[in-house]
């Protein structure tokens, strides 16, 4: 062969596997679409815009979820490099959706507005107004970020405005970055040096500057690119070192003069080829009685088609594991982003430890047994987690103290015409005979700080109190095992006193609400610190005031007075229906009482009697709550006269009234009364079942950005007062189902139980006062699974998400203790 021919022959064949090479490359080149739900998807990666907006919850403006994990979100336009829970944030507009061009853009604005609150820490926006369109766009399997201003911002922003994304830390910490070329380590606490900027403000410094940020690129599941192909460079922050829950944030300022594209970025999250997700087995954590219904879900990937075999195993005595049965999945259907089979095993009924496989997955361990409900269930929530929230208390266990004694100074009246940061408005007079800034005497006793923070409302004590009574003369649990002295001001958790504890803590959250109405002739709106400072301290509220009543007249130093006005202040308001509400507990709680607290007792009623006579709102429906209480506790005829004749508002409103009119129906003694009452809970249970199916978890669940937790378990404590007075009507099905569902069998891949401390896996991440810690409060009910809308199922193991993790007084706690008590009476007496 001639040796030009040959080589010629040798660039013919180097060109034709240069071109297949490329070819099966372009294979694997994938590009993100529009799909359905109205977002930008490639493979196992998710990119949202404004489908939610909270951004101080993390939640907002551009986000990215990557292969099932959300790895970035509040993608917007910022006036601070590290924005906080106060910050301002900019109005949403309309949302476009172009499904030619798959741009997805919104609407923003920053309002010229100033908030003032008077006698608080201002939270003000600044003199700006400028509007802008946000747009993400796809750019094959990369997506632009692009900001559009309608014109430049004055001279007096430039350079100060900038876009944000934040990236969330719980993921990435000991994983590397480099900006451009310079590498790093994303630290588990924040080490950047901090600086005054020319406002006198605290500025982080920033971690690395540059124009091409690599995110975690030894973590294909992780990896992502950030790009400013417009103007300047990147800047990544550690939002933590100004604020306890930042997050790391990745930011570029809006240029001088620049409007139109004043903002654009490339994108580039890494889509594992072929990436599907794991099945997910949920269970109840702790497990089931014998006699219960018991239906694991198994959560699938949509694209998963595969079906494994699935297999109940029990775990030996003797070790490893045993063969009970096979389980056949019964095909649900689809139920937010994901594909849901139920595996049906209550015929199984011996005693023991067992788990679920799915082909090679398993489940936690959960157990079988008729004691399930009757230890280590609703018990830590007696025994820990209300006597840590006690207010005005030393709470001690053992060698451990879980705070010290706090707020004993409470508290003074609140300014007039003020908006405090947290809510409370106190209006243009303080409705009792004190003035603004005065000591309000015999506060410093009782209640409890609602969870996450430290202030207490009415409402949480009042529905704490109820509850705990209701699940008293349900039940009449006699559990014991802590002391709890009112004279020392001293708790000591595992260490009984021959008291009921729930009694005791109905007691002490009686002390703070009588007192207020005895004291000021009303009830207290709520007691809050004065400043946010105080307000967002993490760890022992001891550390929150002086514990010494303030008095301006006094010098500093002086004993048993002080001039630092660091007491909390007391809110009043005039609410009819919130003061109808916290009269029904005590009016319930003075049964419960007597015999045991006899004065307490006593003063419940008559203070609830008075709030009949005082409030004669006849329009608000908290009246025929009130009036169901005092006919139980007080037998009088007038209250069953006036629920006779709200008839037709009580079963007008039967999903509110339900629950609570069936425990006094009988009192009424009346069959007209009976049969209405009736007929409107056999309408009401008819759609509960319809509503019942519509998930897989067979409970009437709308997810949303805030966890679910709270909501269901309320439904399913309310199902139980039905089921136990129309027990022909409702059945106690949907009771059940709710407590499963907070105890795991929920949406999303973390199936923790949302009850800290209780399960095989549960929350130790939450959202109390111990949250800098990483830790849990045994028996604290957390939200669980929230809503990353408009699909995505999310449970993070995050200290810093209330909308998650945080736990909440009143119903929030005490519906729990009802299920749980609830479940054990029901299924053992069967």
């Amino acid at each position: 062969m001639n040796f030009r021919i040959f080589i010629r022959s040798i660039k013919i064949i180097t060109v034709v596997l240069c071109s297949m090479e490329v070819a099966v490359a372009q294979q694997h080149i994938t590009s993100f679409t529009l799909n359905s739900q109205e977002y930008l998807e490639n493979g196992g990666v998710n990119v949202m815009l404004a489908h939610d907006f909270y951004p101080e919850g993390h939640q907002g403006g551009v986000g990215i979820i990557q292969q099932g994990q959300r790895v970035a979100t509040n993608g917007d336009l910022r006036l601070e490099p590290t924005p906080g829970q106060w910050s301002p944030t900019p109005k949403v507009g309309k949302r476009v959706v172009n499904k030619g061009s798959r741009e997805v853009s919104v609407r923003m604005e920053y309002p010229n507005q100033e908030v003032n609150r008077k006698g608080f820490n201002p939270i003000i926006y600044p003199d700006l107004n400028f509007a802008y369109t946000l747009r993400i766009q796809p750019a094959g399997e990369s997506f632009k970020i692009i900001v559009d201003l309608d014109k430049p911002l004055p001279a007096s922003w430039e350079n100060k405005v900038g876009f944000n994304i934040e990236l969330f830390p719980g993921i990435l910490f000991g994983k590397s970055y480099y900006m451009d070329n310079q590498p790093g380590i994303f630290s588990r606490q924040p080490n950047n040096q901090l600086y005054k900027d020319e406002s006198g403000e605290d500025q982080v410094k920033p971690m690395a500057m540059g124009r091409t940020l690599m995110v975690s690129p030894e973590s294909p599941a992780q990896q992502l690119i950030i790009k400013n192909i417009g103007e300047g460079n990147l800047e990544l922050l550690d939002g933590r070192a100004r604020h306890n829950n930042g997050w790391f944030v990745v930011r570029s300022l809006v240029k001088k003069g620049a409007s139109k594209k004043a903002i654009e970025w490339l994108v580039t999250p890494n889509a594992v080829q072929n990436w599907q997700r794991k099945p997910v087995i949920q269970v109840s954590q702790i497990g089931y009685h014998p006699s219960q219904q018991k239906i694991a879900i198994v959560e699938l990937d949509k694209k998963d088609l595969k079906r494994y075999p699935a297999t109940l195993l029990r775990l030996s005595e003797k070790g490893g594991f045993e063969k009970v049965t096979a389980l056949k999945g019964k095909d649900w259907g689809d139920f937010l982003r994901y594909h849901y089979l139920q595996l049906d095993f209550s015929n199984v009924t011996q005693k023991g430890m067992y788990l679920i496989s799915y082909g090679s997955y398993r489940s936690n361990p959960f157990s079988i047994s008729p004691d399930i409900y009757k230890e280590n269930v609703w018990q830590p929530t007696i025994d820990y987690f209300l006597p840590a929230q006690m207010c005005h208390m030393r709470v001690n266990e053992k060698y451990r103290v879980w705070h010290g004694w706090c707020h004993l100074d409470d508290a003074r009246m609140a300014p007039l015409d003020s908006n405090h940061f947290d809510g409370y408005i106190q209006g243009a007079e303080t409705l009792t005979n004190f003035k603004p800034g005065e000591h309000v005497p015999m506060l410093n006793r009782g209640g409890w700080h609602d969870a996450g923070d430290y202030d207490m409302r009415v409402e949480s004590q009042a529905e704490t109190i109820y509850g705990l009574t209701l699940a008293y003369e349900q039940f009449a649990e006699k559990h014991d095992n802590t002391s709890i002295d009112q004279k020392t001001l001293v708790t000591e958790i595992h260490q009984p006193d021959n008291k009921p504890d729930i009694l005791e803590q109905i007691e002490h959250g009686l002390l703070s609400v009588t007192a207020s109405y005895r004291s000021m002739g009303r009830f207290y709106r709520g007691i809050i610190e004065p400043t946010i400072r105080q307000y967002v301290l993490l760890g022992d509220p001891a550390n929150l005031t002086d514990n010494i009543d303030y008095d301006s007249s006094k010098k500093q130093g002086e004993s048993f007075q002080s001039n630092i006005p660091d007491d909390r202040w007391v809110f009043t308001e005039k609410n009819p229906r919130r003061e109808l509400e916290t009269a029904a507990s005590l009016a319930a709680s003075s049964r419960v009482m007597k015999g045991y607290n006899d004065t307490l007792s006593k003063s419940c009623i008559e203070i609830a009697q008075a709030i009949w006579e005082q409030n004669t709102a006849n329009d608000l429906l908290e009246r025929t709550h009130l009036a169901s209480e005092l006919l139980l506790t007080t037998h009088e005829r007038k209250y069953a006269n006036y629920l006779i004749n709200k008839l037709a508002t009580i079963t007008s409103k039967i999903n509110q009234t339900g629950w609570y009119i069936g425990l006094s129906m009988a009192a009424v003694n009346d069959k007209n009364y009976s049969a209405a009452i009736k007929k409107a809970v056999q309408t009401m249970f008819a759609n509960i079942q319809k509503q019942g199916l519509l998930t897989p978890y067979g409970v009437p669940y709308e997810p949303n950005i805030w966890g679910a937790g709270w909501t269901i378990q309320n439904f399913g404590a309310r199902q139980y007062f039905l089921h136990v007075s129309f027990p022909d009507i409702v059945s106690d099905r949907y009771m059940l189902d709710a407590l499963n569902f907070i105890l795991g069998v929920h949406p999303g891949s973390n199936t923790s139980s949302f009850v800290s401390g209780v399960g095989s896996r549960s929350m130790t991440t939450a959202y109390g006062f111990n949250r800098a810690d990483w830790s849990y409060i045994p028996g604290g009910i957390s939200s669980g699974t929230a809503l990353i809308r408009p699909d995505f199922p999310e449970l993070l193991d995050w200290p810093y998400l209330w909308q998650q993790g945080e736990y909440v007084l009143g119903y929030g706690t005490t519906d729990f203790l009802i299920l749980a008590m609830a479940a054990d009476h029901l299924l053992n007496s069967k």
